[in-house]
Protein backbone atom coordinates (compact mmCIF):
# COMPACT_ATOMS: atom_id res chain seq x y z
CA UNK A 1 0.00 0.00 0.00
CA UNK A 2 2.87 2.37 0.96
CA UNK A 3 6.18 2.01 -1.30
CA UNK A 4 9.86 2.55 0.47
CA UNK A 5 12.28 4.46 -1.99
CA UNK A 6 15.23 1.99 -1.39
CA UNK A 7 16.39 -1.65 -0.78
CA UNK A 8 18.45 -3.51 0.67
CA UNK A 9 21.09 -2.45 -1.65
CA UNK A 10 20.79 1.02 -1.34
CA UNK A 11 19.78 1.80 -4.90
CA UNK A 12 16.85 4.07 -5.19
CA UNK A 13 15.64 3.51 -8.60
CA UNK A 14 12.00 1.31 -8.50
CA UNK A 15 12.76 -0.44 -5.49
CA UNK A 16 9.04 -2.05 -4.92
CA UNK A 17 8.09 -1.76 -0.96
CA UNK A 18 5.07 -1.62 0.75
CA UNK A 19 6.07 -0.68 4.41
CA UNK A 20 3.10 1.40 7.03
CA UNK A 21 3.92 5.09 6.83
CA UNK A 22 1.54 8.12 8.79
CA UNK A 23 0.96 11.49 8.58
CA UNK A 24 0.32 13.92 11.78
CA UNK A 25 -3.16 15.47 12.09
CA UNK A 26 -4.83 13.21 9.66
CA UNK A 27 -8.95 14.35 10.06
CA UNK A 28 -10.99 12.17 12.57
CA UNK A 29 -12.61 10.07 9.91
CA UNK A 30 -9.26 9.06 8.16
CA UNK A 31 -7.21 8.60 11.86
CA UNK A 32 -9.64 6.67 13.41
CA UNK A 33 -12.61 5.93 11.22
CA UNK A 34 -14.50 3.00 13.44
CA UNK A 35 -14.24 5.24 16.58
CA UNK A 36 -17.59 6.41 16.65
CA UNK A 37 -19.20 3.20 16.70
CA UNK A 38 -17.34 2.40 19.76
CA UNK A 39 -16.99 -1.35 19.09
CA UNK A 40 -20.54 -1.74 17.52
CA UNK A 41 -20.68 -3.36 13.69
CA UNK A 42 -21.81 -0.36 11.68
CA UNK A 43 -24.73 -0.86 9.85
CA UNK A 44 -24.17 -3.05 6.50
CA UNK A 45 -26.42 -3.83 3.07
CA UNK A 46 -27.55 -6.85 2.25
CA UNK A 47 -25.45 -7.37 -0.41
CA UNK A 48 -22.53 -7.03 1.99
CA UNK A 49 -24.14 -9.83 4.28
CA UNK A 50 -25.20 -12.12 2.27
CA UNK A 51 -21.39 -11.91 1.04
CA UNK A 52 -19.87 -12.47 4.13
CA UNK A 53 -22.31 -15.46 5.17
CA UNK A 54 -21.23 -17.68 2.14
CA UNK A 55 -18.47 -19.06 4.45
CA UNK A 56 -15.08 -20.36 2.76
CA UNK A 57 -13.23 -23.44 2.78
CA UNK A 58 -10.74 -22.76 5.54
CA UNK A 59 -7.25 -24.25 5.45
CA UNK A 60 -3.46 -23.97 5.28
CA UNK A 61 -1.24 -25.18 2.60
CA UNK A 62 2.63 -26.01 4.02
CA UNK A 63 5.32 -23.76 1.81
CA UNK A 64 9.10 -23.96 2.55
CA UNK A 65 8.02 -25.19 6.07
CA UNK A 66 5.79 -22.02 6.77
CA UNK A 67 1.56 -22.99 7.61
CA UNK A 68 -0.29 -20.06 4.94
CA UNK A 69 -3.56 -19.76 5.26
CA UNK A 70 -6.45 -20.26 2.70
CA UNK A 71 -10.02 -19.84 1.89
CA UNK A 72 -11.50 -21.21 -1.21
CA UNK A 73 -15.05 -20.79 -2.80
CA UNK A 74 -17.14 -22.24 -5.52
CA UNK A 75 -17.00 -25.73 -7.20
CA UNK A 76 -13.96 -28.04 -7.99
CA UNK A 77 -13.02 -28.23 -11.62
CA UNK A 78 -13.93 -24.45 -12.47
CA UNK A 79 -11.40 -22.65 -13.74
CA UNK A 80 -9.06 -20.75 -10.95
CA UNK A 81 -8.55 -17.58 -9.56
CA UNK A 82 -5.79 -16.76 -6.93
CA UNK A 83 -5.91 -13.60 -4.32
CA UNK A 84 -3.42 -11.64 -2.74
CA UNK A 85 -4.08 -8.63 -0.14
CA UNK A 86 -1.99 -5.90 0.61
CA UNK A 87 0.55 -4.85 3.13
CA UNK A 88 -0.33 -5.98 6.98
CA UNK A 89 -4.18 -7.14 5.58
CA UNK A 90 -5.17 -10.84 5.21
CA UNK A 91 -7.08 -12.87 3.30
CA UNK A 92 -10.47 -11.76 4.69
CA UNK A 93 -10.05 -8.91 3.17
CA UNK A 94 -11.28 -10.75 -0.64
CA UNK A 95 -14.04 -12.35 1.11
CA UNK A 96 -16.86 -9.71 0.45
CA UNK A 97 -15.38 -10.56 -3.32
CA UNK A 98 -14.61 -13.92 -3.06
CA UNK A 99 -18.31 -15.71 -3.17
CA UNK A 100 -18.99 -12.70 -6.23
CA UNK A 101 -16.20 -14.13 -7.98
CA UNK A 102 -17.23 -18.17 -7.13
CA UNK A 103 -19.96 -17.90 -9.53
CA UNK A 104 -17.84 -18.45 -12.03
CA UNK A 105 -14.48 -19.75 -10.50
CA UNK A 106 -12.68 -21.35 -8.24
CA UNK A 107 -11.24 -18.99 -6.03
CA UNK A 108 -8.72 -18.99 -3.37
CA UNK A 109 -7.84 -16.32 -1.36
CA UNK A 110 -4.19 -16.46 0.41
CA UNK A 111 -2.81 -14.76 3.15
CA UNK A 112 0.81 -14.11 2.56
CA UNK A 113 3.53 -15.46 5.09
CA UNK A 114 3.74 -13.17 7.87
CA UNK A 115 0.14 -11.88 7.62
CA UNK A 116 -3.11 -13.36 8.66
CA UNK A 117 -3.52 -16.46 10.28
CA UNK A 118 -0.11 -17.38 7.98
CA UNK A 119 2.98 -18.47 10.20
CA UNK A 120 6.09 -15.72 10.31
CA UNK A 121 9.60 -16.78 8.88
CA UNK A 122 12.79 -15.41 9.73
CA UNK A 123 13.53 -13.59 6.17
CA UNK A 124 10.43 -12.77 3.92
CA UNK A 125 11.44 -13.26 -0.03
CA UNK A 126 9.41 -12.72 -3.18
CA UNK A 127 10.83 -15.75 -4.73
CA UNK A 128 8.97 -17.70 -1.95
CA UNK A 129 5.91 -16.05 -2.64
CA UNK A 130 5.79 -17.36 -6.07
CA UNK A 131 6.39 -20.95 -4.23
CA UNK A 132 3.82 -20.50 -1.74
CA UNK A 133 1.43 -19.03 -4.06
CA UNK A 134 2.26 -22.46 -6.78
CA UNK A 135 1.63 -24.57 -3.23
CA UNK A 136 -1.78 -23.14 -3.10
CA UNK A 137 -3.02 -22.98 -6.04
CA UNK A 138 -2.09 -26.75 -6.35
CA UNK A 139 -3.15 -27.72 -2.80
CA UNK A 140 -6.91 -25.83 -3.23
CA UNK A 141 -7.99 -26.92 -7.09
CA UNK A 142 -6.82 -24.32 -8.75
CA UNK A 143 -5.42 -26.42 -11.57
CA UNK A 144 -8.52 -28.95 -11.84
CA UNK A 145 -10.78 -26.68 -14.64
CA UNK A 146 -7.69 -27.79 -17.05
CA UNK A 147 -5.82 -24.32 -17.10
CA UNK A 148 -3.23 -22.57 -14.81
CA UNK A 149 -5.08 -20.25 -12.52
CA UNK A 150 -5.29 -15.90 -13.14
CA UNK A 151 -3.34 -14.47 -9.90
CA UNK A 152 -5.25 -11.29 -8.98
CA UNK A 153 -3.32 -8.89 -6.37
CA UNK A 154 -3.71 -5.99 -5.03
CA UNK A 155 -1.27 -3.30 -3.65
CA UNK A 156 1.91 -5.21 -2.35
CA UNK A 157 0.26 -7.97 -3.13
CA UNK A 158 -0.05 -7.11 -7.06
CA UNK A 159 3.65 -6.18 -6.89
CA UNK A 160 4.23 -10.17 -5.42
CA UNK A 161 2.01 -11.32 -8.27
CA UNK A 162 3.61 -9.19 -11.01
CA UNK A 163 7.14 -10.72 -9.65
CA UNK A 164 5.39 -14.18 -10.32
CA UNK A 165 4.69 -13.04 -13.78
CA UNK A 166 7.69 -11.80 -14.90
CA UNK A 167 9.79 -14.60 -13.12
CA UNK A 168 7.40 -17.84 -13.18
CA UNK A 169 4.51 -17.34 -16.23
CA UNK A 170 4.53 -21.15 -16.24
CA UNK A 171 2.61 -21.03 -12.66
CA UNK A 172 -0.59 -18.53 -14.57
CA UNK A 173 -2.76 -18.22 -17.03
CA UNK A 174 -2.55 -14.44 -16.48
CA UNK A 175 -2.39 -11.59 -14.05
CA UNK A 176 -4.42 -8.75 -12.39
CA UNK A 177 -2.85 -6.35 -10.77
CA UNK A 178 -5.47 -3.84 -8.65
CA UNK A 179 -3.94 -0.34 -7.75
CA UNK A 180 -0.15 -1.64 -7.78
CA UNK A 181 2.77 1.04 -7.59
CA UNK A 182 6.55 0.57 -7.97
CA UNK A 183 8.19 3.97 -7.31
CA UNK A 184 8.94 5.39 -3.71
CA UNK A 185 5.91 6.98 -1.97
CA UNK A 186 5.21 10.99 -2.83
CA UNK A 187 8.09 13.48 -1.43
CA UNK A 188 5.78 14.79 1.32
CA UNK A 189 5.56 10.92 2.83
CA UNK A 190 9.53 10.77 2.60
CA UNK A 191 10.02 14.20 3.95
CA UNK A 192 7.27 13.17 7.05
CA UNK A 193 9.15 10.19 7.34
CA UNK A 194 12.66 11.88 7.80
CA UNK A 195 10.65 14.92 10.35
CA UNK A 196 8.68 12.78 12.65
CA UNK A 197 10.24 9.54 12.54
CA UNK A 198 10.59 9.79 16.39
CA UNK A 199 7.29 10.52 16.97
CA UNK A 200 6.19 7.16 15.38
CA UNK A 201 6.15 5.06 18.34
CA UNK A 202 2.97 3.24 17.24
CA UNK A 203 4.41 1.40 13.97
CA UNK A 204 6.15 -1.72 15.00
CA UNK A 205 9.64 -2.10 14.61
CA UNK A 206 12.64 -4.90 14.74
CA UNK A 207 13.10 -4.30 18.52
CA UNK A 208 9.44 -2.85 19.11
CA UNK A 209 6.86 -5.00 19.16
CA UNK A 210 2.89 -4.47 18.07
CA UNK A 211 0.80 -2.49 20.66
CA UNK A 212 -1.70 -4.60 22.78
CA UNK A 213 -4.67 -3.10 22.92
CA UNK A 214 -6.96 -3.74 26.58
CA UNK A 215 -10.38 -4.27 24.81
CA UNK A 216 -11.45 -4.97 20.87
CA UNK A 217 -13.28 -1.88 21.12
CA UNK A 218 -9.40 0.04 21.95
CA UNK A 219 -7.86 -2.08 19.26
CA UNK A 220 -10.86 -0.99 16.53
CA UNK A 221 -10.43 2.81 17.57
CA UNK A 222 -6.97 2.24 16.44
CA UNK A 223 -8.14 1.38 13.29
CA UNK A 224 -6.91 3.25 9.86
CA UNK A 225 -5.72 2.75 6.22
CA UNK A 226 -2.66 2.67 4.89
CA UNK A 227 -1.53 4.74 3.10
CA UNK A 228 -4.32 7.26 5.06
CA UNK A 229 -7.18 7.92 2.51
CA UNK A 230 -11.10 8.67 3.55
CA UNK A 231 -13.66 5.83 3.09
CA UNK A 232 -17.41 5.84 3.83
CA UNK A 233 -17.76 1.98 3.84
CA UNK A 234 -17.28 1.65 7.20
CA UNK A 235 -18.91 -2.29 7.45
CA UNK A 236 -16.20 -3.26 5.23
CA UNK A 237 -13.50 -1.50 7.47
CA UNK A 238 -14.89 -3.01 10.61
CA UNK A 239 -15.24 -6.73 8.88
CA UNK A 240 -11.79 -6.63 7.81
CA UNK A 241 -10.01 -5.02 11.17
CA UNK A 242 -12.30 -7.36 13.41
CA UNK A 243 -10.46 -10.55 11.57
CA UNK A 244 -6.51 -8.84 11.59
CA UNK A 245 -6.57 -8.65 15.31
CA UNK A 246 -5.74 -11.75 17.93
CA UNK A 247 -5.58 -12.36 21.73
CA UNK A 248 -2.21 -11.72 23.30
CA UNK A 249 -0.83 -11.47 26.14
CA UNK A 250 -0.96 -7.48 28.00
CA UNK A 251 2.15 -6.16 29.04
CA UNK A 252 1.74 -5.98 32.90
CA UNK A 253 0.32 -9.64 33.34
CA UNK A 254 -2.69 -8.86 33.94
CA UNK A 255 -4.75 -10.85 31.36
CA UNK A 256 -4.99 -11.15 27.88
CA UNK A 257 -5.85 -8.35 24.96
CA UNK A 258 -5.86 -7.79 21.43
CA UNK A 259 -2.98 -7.16 19.14
CA UNK A 260 -2.70 -7.15 15.35
CA UNK A 261 -2.26 -10.29 13.22
CA UNK A 262 1.17 -8.87 11.22
CA UNK A 263 4.50 -9.87 11.78
CA UNK A 264 5.83 -6.50 13.45
CA UNK A 265 9.54 -7.32 11.90
CA UNK A 266 8.29 -7.83 8.43
CA UNK A 267 9.79 -4.52 6.67
CA UNK A 268 12.82 -5.41 8.59
CA UNK A 269 12.66 -9.18 7.37
CA UNK A 270 11.98 -8.10 3.72
CA UNK A 271 14.56 -8.73 0.88
CA UNK A 272 13.73 -6.81 -1.77
CA UNK A 273 17.24 -7.62 -3.53
CA UNK A 274 15.20 -10.44 -5.78
CA UNK A 275 11.73 -8.22 -5.52
CA UNK A 276 11.92 -6.80 -8.91
CA UNK A 277 13.01 -7.32 -12.14
CA UNK A 278 16.19 -4.55 -12.89
CA UNK A 279 14.48 -0.77 -13.01
CA UNK A 280 12.95 -1.64 -16.36
CA UNK A 281 9.57 -3.30 -17.02
CA UNK A 282 10.52 -6.84 -17.92
CA UNK A 283 9.04 -8.66 -21.18
CA UNK A 284 6.09 -10.63 -20.32
CA UNK A 285 4.55 -13.96 -21.11
CA UNK A 286 1.50 -13.84 -19.59
CA UNK A 287 -1.23 -11.03 -20.21
CA UNK A 288 -1.08 -8.76 -17.44
CA UNK A 289 -3.83 -6.19 -16.47
CA UNK A 290 -3.68 -3.59 -14.03
CA UNK A 291 -6.89 -2.43 -12.34
CA UNK A 292 -6.66 1.11 -10.33
CA UNK A 293 -9.05 4.11 -8.21
CA UNK A 294 -9.57 6.90 -10.06
CA UNK A 295 -8.67 8.99 -7.18
CA UNK A 296 -5.82 6.81 -6.52
CA UNK A 297 -1.94 8.24 -5.68
CA UNK A 298 -0.27 6.35 -8.27
CA UNK A 299 -3.20 8.23 -10.62
CA UNK A 300 -2.38 11.71 -9.04
CA UNK A 301 1.32 11.14 -9.85
CA UNK A 302 1.06 9.97 -13.29
CA UNK A 303 -0.69 13.16 -13.42
CA UNK A 304 2.09 15.17 -12.19
CA UNK A 305 4.11 13.71 -14.51
CA UNK A 306 5.29 10.34 -12.73
CA UNK A 307 6.35 7.75 -15.52
CA UNK A 308 5.03 4.45 -14.81
CA UNK A 309 6.98 1.08 -14.55
CA UNK A 310 4.36 -0.41 -16.32
CA UNK A 311 4.70 0.33 -20.03
CA UNK A 312 1.86 -0.62 -22.67
CA UNK A 313 2.32 -4.85 -22.16
CA UNK A 314 -0.05 -3.92 -19.59
CA UNK A 315 -3.54 -2.53 -20.36
CA UNK A 316 -5.54 -0.09 -17.73
CA UNK A 317 -8.58 -0.26 -16.62
CA UNK A 318 -9.94 2.75 -14.45
CA UNK A 319 -12.54 2.47 -10.86
CA UNK A 320 -14.32 6.08 -10.84
CA UNK A 321 -14.34 7.29 -7.11
CA UNK A 322 -12.26 5.08 -5.70
CA UNK A 323 -9.08 5.35 -3.67
CA UNK A 324 -6.09 3.03 -3.42
CA UNK A 325 -8.39 0.16 -1.44
CA UNK A 326 -10.55 -0.25 -4.42
CA UNK A 327 -11.91 -3.39 -2.96
CA UNK A 328 -13.09 -1.14 0.17
CA UNK A 329 -14.26 2.13 -1.86
CA UNK A 330 -15.95 0.42 -4.74
CA UNK A 331 -16.22 -3.54 -3.70
CA UNK A 332 -19.26 -3.88 -6.05
CA UNK A 333 -17.93 -2.25 -9.23
CA UNK A 334 -14.53 -4.26 -8.77
CA UNK A 335 -16.47 -7.25 -8.54
CA UNK A 336 -18.48 -6.02 -12.27
CA UNK A 337 -14.99 -5.18 -13.95
CA UNK A 338 -12.98 -8.11 -12.66
CA UNK A 339 -16.50 -10.32 -13.83
CA UNK A 340 -16.50 -9.05 -17.31
CA UNK A 341 -12.54 -8.51 -17.80
CA UNK A 342 -12.44 -12.36 -17.11
CA UNK A 343 -15.30 -13.55 -19.26
CA UNK A 344 -13.55 -11.58 -21.92
CA UNK A 345 -9.99 -12.04 -21.22
CA UNK A 346 -7.31 -13.00 -22.10
CA UNK A 347 -8.28 -14.56 -25.27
Amino acid sequence: MANDATDKTGSSKEAYDDRPFHFDNLPPEVRAPLAPYAGAEPPTPAWFRWAVAQEPERGFVTSHGTQIETLTWGEPGKPGLLLAHGNSAHADWWSPLGPYLAKDFRVTSMSLAGMGNSEWRETYRFHDFADDAEAVSRATGLYDGGRKPIYIGHSFGGGQVFFAAARYPEHMHAAVLVDTGFGGPPPEVMEAQAKRRELLANIPSADRPSRVYPTIEAALERFRLMPPQPTENHYVLDFIARRSLKRAPLPDGSGEGWTWKFDPQMWEKLDRTDGLIGGNMPELAVPVVHIYGEKSRIVERRGAGEPSFLDSQVMNIEIPDSHHHVMIDQPLALVAALRTLLATWPH
